[in-house]
């Protein structure tokens, strides 16, 4: 089976495959659309599969991977439409940015206050308990990517890592970890004293923790919804 490719939109595709257009990719009748993607990227090496977006018909109707070109009645001589997505990053990758940031900010700024503040600050109780809960919290959201999470997608344009990244990198990395450690609520103040009634602590740790554990069942719950291969 013949099929034409033809690009869509302008400005998308890279230059050095833009001259090829329409194209013609030959596959088996029983072929898939990771078939077509592989086929067309051996024609564009700078479209990768996952840079792909297939269309056919009128242009709606998007070619999903994992299915068989036979479901979207594609026969001999028809002609698919290809939009590039442009540079890709994997949802993975993305999710190991996003939470490393707060890890660093907030491992800095505590342990490097001086620098930070412009004197030594002596942690009050309250202070080292946030931090280490904060720092769990993290930290387990990174092992979850690499061990529970499966994702519905394979990859996300990679301009987007920026803004998603901003809110855990600046709102709860940078923004929440100065405030947090600072001298106004360093051992010896008022408000650290309020603040660190061992029976407050206790009652804080414990619904935090809880909170913790609550999350990480519900992400093994949806975990175990996505059997392995599936998306």
């Amino acid at each position: 089976m013949r099929v034409n490719i033809d690009k869509r939109g302008s400005g998308a595709t890279p230059k050095q495959a833009s001259s090829k257009y329409p194209f013609t990719v030959e596959l088996p009748d029983s072929a898939t659309v990771d078939d077509l993607k592989n086929a067309v990227y051996k024609q564009a090496k700078a479209l990768y599969p996952d840079r792909q977006r297939l269309t056919v018909g009128d242009k709606k109707t998007v070619l999903a991977s994992g299915e068989t070109l036979a479901k979207y009645s594609v026969n001999d001589g028809d002609t698919i439409f290809l939009k590039d997505l442009g540079p890709q990053i994997g949802w993975r990758t993305v999710f190991y940015i996003e939470y490393i940031g707060p890890i660093i900010f907030h491992y800095l700024i505590y342990n490097f206050s001086e620098l930070v503040y412009g004197q030594a600050v002596e942690h009050s109780e309250v202070q080292r308990r946030a931090y280490l809960l904060i720092m769990g919290h993290f930290i387990k959201r990174e092992l979850e990517t690499a061990f529970v999470h499966r994702f519905s997608h394979g990859t996300m344009p990679l301009l987007n890592v920026f803004k998603n990244s901003g809110h855990y990198h600046v709102l709860s990395g940078l923004n929440l970890a100065y405030w947090l450690y600072s001298p106004a609520s360093a051992q010896g103040t008022l408000l650290a004293a309020k603040l660190g009634d061992p029976l407050l602590l206790a009652v804080f740790t414990g619904v935090f923790v809880l909170a913790e554990l609550s999350n990480l069942s519900t992400h093994i719950t949806l975990r175990n919804l996505r059997p392995p291969g599936t998306r």
